[in-house]
C-alpha cells in the first residue's frame, strides 16, 4: 500500500486529494473509499493516510483509504 498526506478535503462535497509520499501527481479521494468515515465526516489537511490506487477514466483515484493518524 502507498502512503501520503491529505492535501485538501471538502467535507461538504465529500472529496479531496492526497499528496503521495513518493511524489508525483496528487490522487483523487472520495468519501466512499475511506474506511470508517461517516457521511458528515472528512479528512483533515495534512492527515497521514495509507491507500491503494486505481486508474479511472478521469485519472488516478485512491481506494481502501485508512487514516494512519488514528490507528
Amino acid at each position: 500500500m502507498k502512503q501520503g498526506k491529505i492535501k485538501f478535503f471538502d467535507t461538504k462535497k465529500g472529496f479531496g486529494f492526497i499528496a503521495p509520499d513518493e511524489g508525483g501527481d496528487d490522487i483523487f479521494v472520495h468519501r466512499n473509499n475511506v474506511e470508517n468515515l461517516d457521511y458528515n465526516q472528512g479528512l483533515e489537511d495534512g492527515e497521514a493516510v495509507e491507500f491503494e490506487v486505481e486508474e479511472t477514466p478521469k485519472g488516478l483515484s485512491a481506494t481502501n483509504v485508512t487514516s494512519l493518524d488514528y490507528k
